[in-house]
């Protein structure tokens, strides 16, 4: 088994006043050589965005991008005519495919918005741009790792263009889960929302995330009031 730890501490960061964002993986200005991306997970962003600020019009393709508030809403609208909030505890799926636009803005004017943004390099090229949002309810996450994204129509989750799955999980109670990785050929991104973390002799406190790959399954050893965030995903 392989793994590669990414501290929280050791993000990239950016503070434009209305955006303090962190970087996982190299971003806008940001830059790291070391951290360009975990297999096909591409981006990875912990945004904290002012009342009534958010990212205008702007244009993407060949991306699958997966939005997670975790505390506010974000309000999106595209050129497609399609609109929306998301709020937290719900979550988003674009396919930006052949391209779209779309703007994503703090649905708030005065509460700030937290979210993770989370592209992922696609399946098929040039697919027709999509929207996607679930609430899946906070009872799903409660003990156990719920898949939220998924390729897979058993799965009962919002669908994705690409071999990669998405779990998250809420914790009361200290556990050891067993993770089984979903696709040949793949590997797990593992972060720690809040609380703490052990895989193997790694410890993770919040906001630390570990990639593992070459394995076919881990363990998870989560603290209470854990909140956990997997992304397994092809690894080339």
């Amino acid at each position: 088994m392989n793994t590669r730890l990414f501290k929280a501490s050791d993000r990239g960061t950016a503070d434009f006043g209305w955006l303090k964002a962190n970087y996982y993986f190299s971003f806008s200005n940001w830059y790291n050589p070391e951290k360009v991306h975990f297999g096909l997970l591409r981006v990875l962003n912990d945004d904290h965005i002012d009342g009534g600020m958010g990212f205008g019009m702007h244009p993407h393709d060949n991306m699958e991008i997966v939005t997670i508030p975790l505390s506010g809403a974000v309000r999106h609208r595209d050129n497609t005519g399609g609109s929306g909030e998301i709020k937290a505890g719900e979550i988003q799926i674009m396919s930006a495919g052949s391209g779209i636009q779309h703007s994503e803005v703090n649905a708030s004017s005065t509460e700030p918005l937290k979210l993770f943004q989370v592209w992922v390099f696609p399946k098929e090229k040039n697919i027709k741009p999509r929207y996607d949002q679930r609430d899946f309810g906070k009872p799903a996450f409660q003990n156990t790792l719920r898949t939220v994204v998924s390729p897979e129509a058993a799965d009962d989750a919002l669908w994705i263009n690409q071999d990669a799955y998405f779990s998250m999980g809420e914790f009361e109670n200290a556990q050891t889960l067993d993770y089984k990785i979903r696709h040949a050929g793949n590997g797990a991104f593992v972060l720690v929302a809040e609380g703490s973390a052990t895989i193997g002799e790694i410890a993770l406190g919040r906001r630390d995330a570990l990639g593992v790959w070459n394995t076919d399954a881990f363990a998870i050893n989560v603290t209470p009031g854990t909140h956990l965030l997997v992304i397994d995903v092809p690894m080339n």
